[in-house]
């Protein structure tokens, strides 16, 4: 969802403060997530879209009476309209909503906010992590843990869903999360503000307890059987391992997360 220019001048405050509210808002689906979302006091909504080929029941009753309460619009959708709002046709169950998340943002916005405040940060970067369950569990820890944002790419891996909102024990609607359409592209960015960016590798020398960056830092997690892409590697500068005792290999990604997370 995007905001409307209203004249070619798209670096005006108006339009910066009205592009950077459509940024923050998270669109989910499905009956069940979207009233578990609005049953959560902290989550704010900005519009619920119901299929107006919807049969009456309880749980749609209570997912209008709450958008209500939380002073949402509420907008009636042909079939076909609102699967291109959900884009899951299959999942949605005639139900979709728009969130308003204070950590929803775009890496751009994150840099601009970082130019302003000047303050250090660690971020975990996801290169193609493809599993929904591991994707909640990352966003869990990082949630939990000393991790400033969460750079995720909207191609190539797991998508925020139904699955991926339970994994994460609902601090979804909490956690940090910096979307990118591409990881490349968004590394390269934070390179340009002096951002550290380290990869987890087996074969690395430097354990991750001996890592000390001094100034901002991004963690690169790779998928789950290739580990980190060639493409993400070469734009690394440093390289870390997690040392493994009795010929154990590698850990879980979700697990490298944590450590990470309470490093």
């Amino acid at each position: 969802m995007k905001p409307t220019r209203q004249n070619p001048q798209e670096d005006t405050a108006a339009y910066r403060e009205k592009k950077q509210f459509f940024n923050s808002l998270l669109t989910v689906y499905g009956r069940k997530t979207v009233l578990e979302a609005l049953q959560d006091k902290q989550v704010q909504i900005y519009r619920l879209h119901l299929a107006d080929s919807n049969k009456g029941s309880d749980i749609l009753n209570d997912i209008i009476e709450l958008a209500t309460k939380k002073n949402a619009e509420i907008v009636y959708h042909s079939r076909q309209a609102l699967s291109r709002i959900s884009k899951n046709a299959s999942q949605d169950q005639g139900v979709a909503a728009d969130l308003r998340l204070s950590g929803y943002q775009t890496y751009e916005d994150f840099i601009e906010g970082q130019k302003a405040n000047k303050k250090t940060f660690t971020l975990l970067a996801l290169d193609k992590i493809h599993n929904p369950q591991n994707l909640g569990m990352i966003i869990r820890s990082a949630c939990a843990g000393n991790i400033d944002g969460i750079l995720l790419p909207t191609e190539g891996g797991a998508q925020i869903d139904p699955l991926v909102i339970k994994a994460s024990a609902g601090t979804i609607f909490k956690a940090p999360l910096l979307r990118c359409s591409d990881l490349k592209s968004a590394l390269e960015d934070f390179k340009k503000i002096q951002t550290t960016i380290c990869a987890l590798s087996s074969h690395a020398k430097t354990p991750l307890k001996e890592f000390n960056p001094q100034g901002n830092c991004i963690y690169i997690l790779g998928n789950e059987t290739e580990g980190v892409s060639k493409e993400i590697m070469n734009l690394c500068t440093n390289t870390i391992c997690i040392p493994m005792n009795n010929g154990v290999e590698s850990l879980n990604v979700a697990v490298t997360a944590a450590l990470i997370a309470f490093r």
